[in-house]
This record gives C-alpha cells, sequence and structure tokens, in this order.
C-alpha cells in the first residue's frame, strides 16, 4: 500500500483525479487528490493564491497522510511538488510526473508556453480542451471537452508568474510518465540539459510511455491508475 498525493496541472482541482483514484483505492492505496488555492471549489481563493500557498497546500496534503508519500505531479503541478519536496525531505520516496517534470530554481511556468501572464495580473482563462483545436495537446478529449470546460477554472495570475525557490534541488526516485513526448524526445531533451528535466542526468529515473493528449488522467484514466499501482 502506498500514501499517493495526486496534485492536479492548471485549471483543475482534486475532481480531475477521480477516475483514476478509484480503481487505485480498489488496490489498497490510500489516495489524496489536491483542490489546490483558488482553483474549483476553492475558486474563492484566487486572490490570495501563490506558489507559496500552493507548495503549503501539497504538504499539507502529505502531513496528514500515515507515513512516506509518493507526490504525482501533472503538468504545472511539478512546481508546488518540488516545492514540497524540499520541505518533505525523507517523507517522500518517490515523485511521479505525469507529462511533467523536475524544474530547477529559478523557474516558473510562464516560461514554458501555453499559460503567458496577462499584463494586467488577470487570471489565466481554461483553453477549449477541443481536439479541433491542438489534436496533440487535447488527443483523447472527444465527446469530453464541453465536460471539462464546465468544471475548470481560471488559473490564479500570481502562481504562473512566480519563480520557484530551492535549496537543495536533490531529487527522491523519480518516474517520468510522457503522454505528448516520446521516449526519445525526452531522452533528447535531457542529453541536452533542457531545463523542465533539470537534475535527471544526476539521478537515476524511469521513463514510461503513455501516448495520449497532455490530460491522461481523463483520455486513459485506467491505464494511468494501472502505471501509477505497478509503481507504487
Amino acid at each position: 500500500m502506498t500514501n499517493l498525493i495526486l496534485v492536479p496541472g492548471m485549471w483543475l482541482g482534486a475532481w480531475a483525479w477521480d477516475a483514476v483514484a478509484e480503481p487505485l483505492r480498489a488496490a489498497g492505496h490510500s489516495v489524496t487528490a489536491v483542490t489546490l488555492g483558488g482553483l474549483a471549489e476553492r475558486a474563492g481563493e484566487a486572490g490570495s493564491a501563490t506558489l507559496e500557498s500552493h507548495i503549503d497546500d501539497v504538504v499539507a496534503a502529505a502531513g496528514r497522510a500515515a507515513g512516506p508519500v509518493t507526490l504525482v505531479a501533472h503538468s504545472y503541478g511539478c512546481f508546488p511538488v518540488r516545492g514540497a519536496v524540499e520541505r518533505l525531505g525523507d517523507r517522500v520516496t518517490r515523485v511521479v510526473y505525469v507529462d511533467s517534470g523536475p524544474v530547477p530554481d529559478g523557474a516558473s511556468q510562464a516560461e514554458y508556453g501555453g499559460s503567458e501572464p496577462d499584463p494586467s495580473g488577470a487570471d489565466v482563462p481554461p483553453p477549449s480542451f477541443d481536439p479541433a483545436d491542438d489534436p496533440r495537446l487535447f488527443a483523447g478529449l472527444e465527446g469530453r471537452s464541453a465536460w471539462i470546460r464546465e468544471r475548470a477554472t481560471p488559473h490564479p495570475h500570481a502562481t504562473i508568474a512566480a519563480k520557484l525557490r530551492l535549496e537543495r534541488p536533490e531529487q527522491p526516485a523519480t518516474d517520468l510518465v510522457i503522454s505528448t513526448f516520446t521516449r526519445e524526445n525526452v531522452e533528447q531533451m535531457i542529453a541536452a540539459g533542457h531545463p523542465f528535466f533539470a537534475g535527471l542526468d544526476r539521478r537515476d529515473y524511469r521513463v514510461h510511455e503513455l501516448p495520449t493528449g497532455h490530460w491522461p488522467m481523463f483520455s486513459r484514466p485506467a491505464d494511468l491508475a494501472a502505471l501509477l499501482d505497478r509503481l507504487g
């Protein structure tokens, strides 16, 4: 049994993990899906949400677990998870990055495209999630786009503009679940020193391919759950 803490990416809340969490719990794991401040049922907190408060949210969720934890970070979730790893230390036995990676000190979500902060400071509206608009990014969401859009919330501006600050960049055991890139693409990026995968050249890590769009918790939830079960 593993204590799994599931952290969503931009625009989403704990609800995004429902179809993944259910089979994991049935397999005997303890699963906590996190809603970060300013999103979903916590949308009223958007004005006070920061990257640091999102790190606090992950640390708090891990603190409620009985024992060591595995942190699972989707997309933007890698930023608060990276900060939480530093605070939690040995309590984190593994980190699984779902179509994301262990970004370095000084990085911000705004640097990685698709979520450029509005100069006015306005929160970032959700995308269409429509495969017709971006067949690669939104692959597998046919028939679900409207449902996701209805539940998605604007993402707090301050959290993507802020730079991640790390004092100890060491990583625990690390797994990459890649959906919108191939293994060859990712290995080339790692070899080239791409900052999204900072530190992996100094650590043992595993790469797992789960081909689909950027949101496998919607497009391939059973397969993602089965993979997390094996990693746990």
